[in-house]
């Protein structure tokens, strides 16, 4: 067996706008996932159902534990991180909610072509969320012709 997924760490620039963007994203971050010392929120840990592990780290902490860090020159992503919602609706309510606490949308919600409705919102750093509800077969489509 070879390695498996277990956790993603998100490097922050503003510990507390991320918490605010993941909780109206509708995360349930309890006190005590969070790492607090006098110099503020380095770092938090939220299992995730399915078993991988969300860490939210200060940059101050991933120069601690990855020597090999650097503060991006822009914002820009070749990831997208995508949560999964329960219905097709979540996907627009919680958009809508991001977007208009000023988070940009990188994608507004649409029926995509495998079956799922799907959005993709910027986090605080600029990192590509997505939001995406479960497949349904009657939905699919041809995939686009790239």
């Amino acid at each position: 067996m070879g390695p498996a997924l277990n956790q993603v760490d998100l490097i922050v620039a503003d510990m507390e706008a991320t918490l605010a963007f993941y909780r109206a994203l509708g995360l349930e971050i309890p006190d005590g996932a969070i790492w607090r010392t006098a110099s503020g929120i380095h770092h938090v840990d939220l299992p995730m159902p399915g078993g991988v592990i969300l860490h939210f780290d200060s940059e101050p902490l991933a120069g601690v534990y990855d020597r090999g860090w650097k503060r991006p020159a822009a914002q820009g992503t070749r990831t997208v991180l995508t949560f999964s919602v329960p219905l097709r609706e979540d996907v627009d309510r919680i958009h809508d909610t991001l977007k208009g606490l000023g988070h940009p949308s990188a994608q507004a919600p649409w029926d995509a072509f495998w079956g799922s409705r799907y959005a993709i919102v910027c986090d605080p750093d600029g990192n590509h969320i997505g939001i995406m509800s479960p497949v349904d077969p009657s939905r699919r489509a041809a995939p686009p012709d790239l």
